[in-house]
C-alpha cells in the first residue's frame, strides 16, 4: 500500500493536469475539479438518516445499477443514497433520474486526505462499488472504519487477472490488502469470480453471482420522435452501430461501403459509445468520403446516407429504428458491449469476436444462431446485406435473441438473494 500511496501523490499533480485540460477544453467547469479534489458542500442539509454510499464509473453502469438503487429505496423507506461516478455526464443523468432521497456527485479521488473528508461529511454506512470499481485507498480506509464495502456484479476479465499477475512483484501486496477490505462481493459471472478468487478474495465473502445488465429494461423513446425519424430511417435496411469505440469506426465505415454497392439504399446510424468523440469520427467519415448528418447539430436526417448519433441518452430511439444493430466494442479487445438492449427492442444482433464482458449470453445467442459473429468489413458487409436481403431471417433472430437471453435475465440477477445475503451486516439489516 505504501507503494501504491507514494505513487499516487507523485502522479496526482499530473491528475490533476489531465482534469484541467478537461476545463480548459469545456468539458468540465472549474468546480467539476474542485468536488474531485475535495468533498464539496452538499448540495441539501446532511440529515441523520442512514446514507448507503453507491458509486459506478459512468453512464453504463449506472444505467444498470439504477434498479438496484430504486430496490433499496423500497426496501428502506428512511434510507438516503449518496451516487458518485466518475463523469459528469454519468452525474447529468442520474440528476435527471429524480429519485427521492438521492444525491449524486463526482467521486473524490483516491487521496486519504480527501478521502477521509469525504467520509466525515457524508458518513455513509456502506459503499456499494459497481462492476470493476475497486480502489485501494477507498477501500482499506473504510474497512479501518469498519463501513462494509461491497462489489456487485464485479468483473474481472482475463487480460486485467494477468496483468496483474504479472505485476505481483510490484502491486502484489497493494492488491491483497485492497481485495482483503472487500466485505462482500457478487461476481458477474463464474470466470470473473474464480479471478478474484485467486487474487486472495475469501470464499466465504462471496455473494450470490449477478449481472446488473441483465435487468436493464430501457425505456421506449418518445412516439413523437420516432414519428419525425421513422420516416428517414427503414427498419429493415437501417443498420445501427451502437456503442463503438476507437478503431471500430474505421472498419465499420468500410463495411458500409461494401454493403451499398449491393444494398443502395441501406442507412446507418453510428452511436459512439462516447458522445464526445463525435469531432472524431465524424473526421473519419469525411475521411472515408461518406456524406453525413449530426444528431448534436440538428441536421436533417435525410440529407445524408450516414447519420452520427453523438448525443447521451437517446439509444433507445437508435434500436427502435434498426433492424439490425452491431454491438460495439467487440471488434478491439474491449470485452463488447450487452446484448440484452438491442435484444429488447427487436434488433438482429451483429457482433465482433471481442464478448468477453458478457459470454455467457452471447454463447447463449451462439447457441440458438441468435446472432451473427463478424470479423472485419467483408464478413459485417456480408452478413448485414443477407439479412436486408431476407428481413424473414433478421426477425427471426431477433426473436430468437429473446428467448435465448430471457432465461439469463431471470437468474444472473436475484436482488432478494443479494439483499437477504447482507443480512448478516448491522448496517444493512434494514435492507434485507
Amino acid at each position: 500500500m505504501l507503494l501504491y500511496r507514494a505513487l499516487l501523490l507523485l502522479l496526482s499533480p499530473l491528475f490533476a493536469l489531465a482534469l484541467l485540460r478537461q476545463v480548459l477544453r469545456g468539458r468540465e467547469k472549474p468546480r467539476d475539479l474542485a468536488e474531485r479534489f475535495t468533498a464539496g458542500i452538499p448540495r441539501h442539509p446532511q440529515s441523520c438518516a442512514t446514507r448507503l454510499w453507491v458509486h459506478g464509473a459512468s453512464n453504463g453502469e449506472l444505467t444498470a445499477a439504477r434498479s438496484l438503487i430504486e430496490e433499496a429505496l423500497n426496501r428502506a423507506p428512511g434510507l438516503e443514497i449518496l451516487v458518485t461516478v466518475n463523469t459528469v455526464s454519468a452525474r447529468r443523468m442520474v440528476r435527471k433520474w429524480h429519485l427521492p432521497r438521492v444525491q449524486v456527485r463526482l467521486a473524490p479521488m483516491d487521496l486519504r486526505p480527501v478521502l477521509r473528508h469525504f467520509l466525515d461529511l457524508y458518513d455513509p454506512a456502506a459503499l456499494i462499488s459497481l462492476e470493476n470499481e475497486i480502489w485501494p485507498n477507498r477501500f482499506t480506509i473504510l474497512k479501518k472504519r469498519g463501513i462494509p464495502v461491497i462489489v456487485a456484479g464485479a468483473r474481472m476479465s482475463e487480460r486485467t487477472a494477468r496483468r496483474w499477475s504479472h505485476m505481483q512483484w510490484l502491486f502484489g501486496p497493494t492488491m491483497r490488502t485492497t481485495i482483503g477490505a472487500i466485505t462482500r462481493l457478487a461476481a458477474q459471472d463464474t470466470a470473473s469470480e474464480q479471478r478474484l478468487l485467486q487474487l486472495g478474495l475469501p470464499t466465504d465473502r462471496l455473494l450470490p453471482r449477478m449481472n446488473l445488465k441483465t435487468t436493464v429494461d430501457l425505456q421506449a423513446a418518445p412516439e413523437a420522435a420516432l414519428a419525425a425519424l421513422r420516416p428517414h430511417f427503414p427498419h429493415a435496411t437501417t443498420l445501427l452501430a451502437a456503442s463503438t469505440h476507437e478503431g471500430e469506426e474505421r472498419v465499420l465505415l468500410e463495411a458500409y461501403g461494401l454493403l451499398r454497392q449491393s444494398q443502395p439504399d441501406a442507412r446507418l446510424i453510428l452511436a459512439p459509445r462516447h458522445p464526445r468523440r463525435g469531432d472524431a469520427v465524424a473526421q473519419e467519415l469525411t475521411r472515408a468520403g461518406l456524406a453525413f448528418a449530426r444528431r448534436s447539430l440538428n441536421d436533417d436526417p435525410a440529407a445524408a446516407p450516414v447519420y452520427l448519433a453523438d448525443t447521451l441518452g437517446e439509444m433507445a430511439l437508435w434500436y427502435q429504428l434498426a433492424g439490425l444493430c452491431f454491438v460495439g466494442g467487440s471488434l478491439t479487445p474491449r470485452g463488447g458491449h450487452t446484448p440484452f438492449e438491442p435484444a429488447q427492442f427487436d434488433c438482429a444482433l451483429l457482433h465482433g469476436p471481442h464478448v468477453s464482458n458478457h459470454l455467457a449470453a452471447y454463447q447463449a445467442l451462439t447457441d440458438l444462431s441468435a446472432a451473427v459473429e463478424v470479423t472485419d468489413a467483408a464478413t459485417l458487409a456480408q452478413a448485414a446485406h443477407r439479412l436486408m436481403a431476407e428481413p424473414d431471417i433478421a426477425r427471426r433472430m431477433a426473436q430468437d435473441a429473446q428467448t435465448a437471453l430471457a432465461p439469463l435475465r431471470a437468474a444472473q440477477m436475484r436482488q432478494e438473494a443479494f439483499w437477504n445475503a447482507l443480512a448478516d451486516l448491522p448496517k444493512l439489516q434494514a435492507l434485507a
